[in-house]
């Protein structure tokens, strides 16, 4: 059965892919596909993986003979659902491959902004240890997590993971409703609750009509001005302008974010022009660790086995 890889190099030169290739004899993979490329290198192929190619209603039109779509992410953002649906197409996405990836990064940050590690470094180097008084240089603020509660927005696999960390360091947690809904079930609070409450927020809620801008200078407004913003789920969640804003007016202490609404971000975003040291920008790598990447593949070539065998395995459509 023909299959096409479509952008390989989102995953890294660095992991094994030879079980699908044991699998799909004729795979044939592409490191970077545009979208003028999608459908000339798609084909005649019954298998199309990929992790964030556009496949959309004209893609699939023009390529017959599409049976499968596999993703190498938990999103399906990039794939036209029931333009697959009504063409027969099965999409699979794969699920819980990187929890222990995104919990670390989340936390990294967020140790990073409540013990001041970027700003005291940069001290040191600069030679302000060397001139202090005292041992110790205490010039930032540095703040326990055990002191701290910890806002969820989203609630799936990766929140739960970040949960349990939470717990470990001895934090309060909050889970928000279902963003778009006015029902509050038992052990969730209101968003705006959680927003007043909360001394980090952080973000894991898939981008859809409801969630997209969720987070702008409204929501801002309404949490503690020594609260912290950390987003790895999806750019458009947040509100780029906003957010520095609220960061260069003190509305909020700080925020960690590893997506945008554009990636790359070829135009620019406000972030990436904000100079205050109390923002962490990292380019999509809460996912990344060599471990996740390499359960990626993994779980793809098992739903792909799945496929092949007639069976059902984290199905989307």
């Amino acid at each position: 059965m023909k299959a096409v890889l479509l952008d390989w190099d989102t995953m890294g030169p660095d992991l094994d892919i030879g079980e699908m290739r044991t699998l799909l004899p004729s795979l044939e993979v592409y490191g970077d596909t545009r979208p003028d490329q999608t459908i000339g290198r798609i084909g005649d192929a019954a298998i199309v993986l990929g992790n964030k190619v556009g496949l959309t209603a004209k893609v699939f039109e023009a390529c017959p003979s599409i049976r499968y779509v596999g993703l190498t992410a938990t999103g399906t953002d990039n794939v036209d659902i029931e333009a697959a649906r009504q063409h027969g197409i099965a999409v699979a996405n794969i699920r819980a491959y990187c929890t222990q990836s995104v919990v670390e990064h989340v936390f990294g940050c967020l140790l990073d902004l409540t013990h001041s590690l970027g700003r005291y470094s940069r001290d040191v180097r600069r030679g302000a240890w060397s001139q202090a008084e005292n041992f110790c240089l205490i010039t930032h603020p540095i703040r326990e997590l055990s002191s701290m509660t910890l806002g969820l927005v989203g609630y799936g696999e990766l929140a739960r993971g970040v949960e349990r960390m939470a717990h470990a360091f001895n934090m309060e947690v909050l889970i928000a409703a279902r963003p778009g809904t006015d029902d509050v079930p038992p052990g969730r609070v209101a968003l705006d609750e959680l927003l007043a409450r909360a001394d980090v927020i952080s973000l894991h809620c898939p981008l859809n009509d409801v969630t997209r801008g969720l987070f702008g200078a409204a929501q801002f407004a309404k949490m503690k001005n020594t609260a912290l913003l950390i987003n790895t789920a999806r750019g458009g969640l947040v509100d780029s302008q906003a957010l520095a804003d609220a960061l260069r007016n003190g509305d909020i202490a700080g925020a960690a974010i590893d997506v945008l609404p554009k990636e790359p971000p070829v135009d620019g975003d406000p972030l990436l022009d904000y100079q205050g040291d109390n923002l962490i920008v990292t380019p999509h790598i809460a996912w990344g660790t060599l471990q996740a990447r390499q359960n990626a593949i993994d779980e793809l070539t098992a739903n792909v086995r799945a496929f092949l065998a007639g069976e059902k395995r984290n199905r989307v459509d």
